[in-house]
């Protein structure tokens, strides 16, 4: 999983990891593999998801975003970064096997409230 520092926890997350067999799905190619960089960019009631190859130039929304947030007013910083590091370890999580294959993760049905484990 990658890291957060306090100044980045102000506007915007990045981390860079690889991902397992299954990936994650965006919205616009479908299920990406391998080693990622995930931004998350908190806004007043939700954190936007995006998704790139690291080192690549395009963005790709995660399925499932904008992630809602059940009581998001006057997240501190290290509340933002607590929540991104929720939604990376669920990202980085194994997906469901079907028939002997990893599924892909996404963020439908994730929901995050602050304070939460």
């Amino acid at each position: 999983m990658g890291s957060t520092d306090d100044s980045t926890c102000q506007s915007e997350m990045r981390s860079i990891f690889t991902t397992t067999t299954g990936g994650i799905v965006t919205v616009e190619v479908g299920a990406v593999t391998g080693k990622l960089e995930v931004v998350v960019h908190p806004n007043k009631e939700t954190l936007e998801v995006l998704a790139r190859y690291a080192g690549a130039e395009e963005w790709y929304t995660v399925e499932g975003s904008p992630v809602v947030l059940d009581n998001a007013a006057g997240l501190s910083s290290s509340e933002r970064c607590e929540l991104h590091e929720r939604v990376v370890r669920h990202l980085t999580m194994t997906g469901a096997i079907v028939d002997g294959n990893e599924e892909p993760t996404s963020l439908r049905e994730f929901s995050l409230t602050v304070g939460e484990g």
